[in-house]
């Protein structure tokens, strides 16, 4: 695998942001990695490029860029909730949107990328936004991936935008999620469901918000990380072309 640590520029600064693909028998499909909230770090980093072993140029953007260039609140999550909870608020579908069309600009002027039908995939706070940029992007996001994500339906979540989708959608939603009630995975499903969009909703059961980052004590589940990786690898396999 080769990496890199890249300054992308937009509209709002300067976002700093980890690439990695592999060396051979490229140019490779383009997976856009949002983050989750306690911020782009090595964990995600390593997680990236397992995405890439598959056959990916993966790109993982730190989304606090214009707050901070270096964040990373998995040593005191707790304790620095709040912190958290004001960069989140930072965020919203426009910016991340704006943030998206920087990161498949610079794609498509690397010739280790092949940046026409792309793939994103978010965790927790950045699960809507992977499933917001299908809905923003429809010509370009052919496979778009929400785990364990947060506010899926209903208020501040992308439900108008889901009939715009034309890509394939999967969510895998933790059966003991503290912040996403069963009704709203419920409701998310129907939603779909009644529009047609070509979508998974997966439930896992028994596992807690957080089940794939091995460093999540008491939430990390080494069987559902490893469902998480078979269907991901599956998504973009079908969906993605050199």
């Amino acid at each position: 695998m080769l990496d890199q640590e890249i300054d992308i520029r937009t509209r709002d600064g300067v976002m700093n942001t980890f690439v990695t693909h592999p060396e051979e028998r490229g140019p490779h499909p383009v997976v856009l990695f949002f983050m989750d909230a306690p911020g782009k770090r090595e964990e995600l980093h390593d997680m990236a490029r397992r995405i890439g072993t598959a056959g990916c140029y993966v790109m993982l953007p730190n989304l606090y860029y214009r707050s901070v260039r270096e964040f990373d609140a998995t040593d005191d999550l707790a304790g620095r909730a709040g912190e958290v909870r004001r960069l989140i608020a930072t965020l919203d579908f426009g910016k991340i949107a704006n943030d998206t069309t920087a990161l498949l600009g610079h794609a498509a002027g690397d010739r280790h990328a092949a940046a026409t039908a792309v793939g994103i995939v978010g965790y927790c706070m950045s699960g809507p936004f992977a499933y917001a940029m299908a809905g923003t992007f429809p010509e370009r996001v052919a496979a778009a991936a929400s785990i364990h994500g947060v506010r899926l339906h209903g208020e501040g979540s992308p439900q108008a935008l889901a009939g715009n989708v034309r890509g394939e959608l999967y969510f895998a939603c933790a059966e003991l999620d503290e912040f996403v009630p069963a009704g709203m995975v419920d409701d998310l499903e129907q939603h779909l469901s009644a529009l047609d969009v070509h979508a998974r909703v997966e439930r896992y059961p028994g596992v807690h918000h957080g089940f794939v980052f091995p460093t999540r004590a008491g939430a990390y589940d080494k069987a559902a990380c490893e469902r998480h990786y078979e269907r991901l690898f599956d998504l973009f396999g079908r969906n993605l072309q050199r």
